[in-house]
C-alpha cells in the first residue's frame, strides 16, 4: 500500500515536471516565432550585434565626428568611430582651477575632446587603420582593456568620459561582438591627439 502510494507520487511529481518542461518549450518556441528577423540576425551575426550595442551603446556620442542636423549634432556617417579629428586642434588648458561648484567638464563641437581635473582627453581612432586606429589591437587586448580600465588593458589609464566601468560587466560575446563591429568599419587614418595632463597653477 505505502510503495503503491510512493509510486503515484513519484509518477505525479514525474508527470508535473513533464508538463513544465513541455510549458517552457511551448513558450520557447512562441518566442522564437515571434522573433522579428532582423532580431534573429543581430543575435546570430556578430558584426550587427556589435553594432547594435554600438549604437544603443551610445559609443558614437563621442568616438565619431559630427555634423550639424537641423541644429542638432549627429554622428558623421562618412566618419564613423573614427575619433577627434587630427585637422581640429584645441587650445591649451589654463592653469585656472576647476571650479568644484561650477562647470567641470568642457567639450568641443564634435563632443570627440574632454576638459576636466583630469586634463584633455580626447575619442580614439576605432576603425580598423593598422596606424592610427585599431588595426593593430587584438581582441583580447581589447577585452582586457574594457575589463581593466588600461589602455590595451596594460597601459595608460582610460580617461573620462570613456565609461570602461560599465562595459566591463559586459558578457564576453558581447566585448567579442563590438570588436568585429570595429573591425568590419573602414579603415580611416586619423591620428588622435594624446591625452594632455591637466596644468596646475604656479
Amino acid at each position: 500500500m505505502q510503495h503503491g502510494l510512493l509510486c503515484r507520487i513519484h509518477e505525479g511529481r514525474f508527470f508535473a515536471v513533464l508538463l513544465c518542461a513541455g510549458a517552457l518549450a511551448v513558450l520557447a518556441f512562441v518566442a522564437a516565432c515571434s522573433t522579428t528577423g532582423e532580431a534573429k540576425t543581430a543575435q546570430s551575426d556578430p558584426v550587427k550585434r556589435g553594432e547594435y550595442l554600438v549604437t544603443v551603446g551610445g559609443c558614437h556620442d563621442c568616438h565619431s565626428p559630427k555634423v550639424m542636423v537641423d541644429g542638432v549634432p549627429q554622428p558623421d556617417p562618412t566618419r564613423l568611430l573614427s575619433g577627434h579629428p587630427a585637422s581640429e586642434t584645441m587650445p591649451p588648458l589654463t592653469p585656472e582651477p576647476f571650479d568644484p561648484h561650477g562647470w567641470m567638464v568642457r567639450t568641443n563641437l564634435n563632443i570627440t575632446a574632454w576638459a576636466g581635473p583630469w586634463g584633455i582627453s580626447y575619442a580614439a581612432n576605432l576603425t580598423p587603420h593598422q596606424v592610427t586606429g585599431s588595426g593593430a589591437w587584438t581582441e583580447e587586448s581589447f577585452i582586457k582593456a574594457m575589463r581593466t580600465g588600461k589602455h590595451l588593458g596594460a597601459g595608460r589609464p582610460i580617461l573620462p568620459p570613456m565609461p570602461w566601468q560599465n562595459l566591463s560587466n559586459m558578457p564576453e560575446e558581447d566585448l567579442k561582438a563590438i570588436f568585429a563591429y570595429m573591425k568590419s568599419l573602414p579603415a580611416i587614418d586619423n591620428m588622435v591627439p594624446q591625452p594632455v595632463p591637466p596644468v596646475t597653477a604656479q
